[in-house]
């Protein structure tokens, strides 16, 4: 059985502001394994985001743990993160390249920050340039270029620094729909050939069945996790557009559909109901 590669334990967070305290999450625990690629959804405005920002070291929670495996024989086989974390890449729904910069110059960002850029590390960017279409444009500035192709340069700069857990906060939400279907399927396709673990959030549960492993329901804020649902679909391959086609791929739909309703329905009648005489 596959080792897990994070861990987290009752995490806890709350907002807070001059008008009070509001939570986001309540006592959330899971594994991911390495290699494994888990979506998180859940109603809008649950804490989804805030999860990938604490998992990343952004955030602190407020309580619990999250624990990443060190090598057998060392003193523990898990150790706490306080913290960012350098084993972490952190995809965000917009692709942040700088205008001012070349593309090839905005991929070796984090390599020159991080004082990694190497001459096996240029050869390998230049590989991942060239894989996915992007070598030609290597010199253009990313207002010449289109989205899906800045989404695409976005992750390279992630992989660059060849993180070994992935999380993908809706990067492909800024796309229209055409572009979304082409590059999350060539995204998918970077990740799973690098052998990567990747967490993503998203609202699109196509996207989410047809990407992942296993998907993560949240509840409503402060959110816990609802369910916990693996995903087997009878296709040759794992391309996000066939996934679309198997045969098990409706009745996934139509779990999470009813699982994020159900909460949307549950907050619906709170606002609703009259307060009791």
């Amino acid at each position: 059985m596959t080792n897990p590669i994070l861990e987290l334990h009752d995490i806890c967070y709350s907002y807070h502001s001059l008008e009070g305290e509001t939570d986001a999450l309540s006592h959330i625990s899971f594994q991911v394994k390495k290699g494994e690629f888990l979506a998180i959804v859940g109603p809008s405005g649950c804490g989804k985001s805030t999860l990938l920002s604490i998992i990343s070291g952004l955030l602190l929670p407020e309580s619990g743990e999250i624990c990443f495996p060190v090598p057998q024989g060392e003193e523990s086989d898990k150790h706490p993160m306080a913290g960012g974390c350098p084993r972490i890449g952190y995809m965000l729904q917009h692709d942040h390249l700088f205008e001012w910069r070349t593309i090839y110059r905005n991929v070796i960002l984090g390599l020159e920050i991080n004082r990694q850029l190497t001459e096996g590390k240029k050869q390998r960017v230049m590989e991942l340039l060239k894989d996915y279409g992007l070598d030609k444009f290597k010199d253009k500035k990313p207002g010449e270029l289109s989205g899906g192709m800045k989404q695409r340069a976005a992750l390279i700069r992630t992989l660059a620094l060849d993180p070994e857990i992935l999380l993908l906060d809706e990067p492909f939400s800024a796309l229209d729909y055409q572009t979304r279907l082409s590059v999350s399927s060539d995204i998918c396709g970077i990740i799973r050939s690098a052998k990567k673990t990747a967490i993503l959030v998203t609202h699109d549960l196509s996207e989410a069945i047809s990407l992942a492993d296993r998907i993560l329901v949240l509840s409503k804020r402060p959110a816990t996790i609802k369910c916990d649902i693996p995903i087997r679909l009878t296709i040759s391959g794992h391309s996000p557009l066939a996934s679309r086609n198997a045969p098990e791929y409706q009745g996934y739909f139509n779990q999470l559909w009813k699982e994020i309703s159900d909460e949307d329905h549950i907050q619906t009648a709170k606002i609703i109901q009259p307060d009791a005489e």
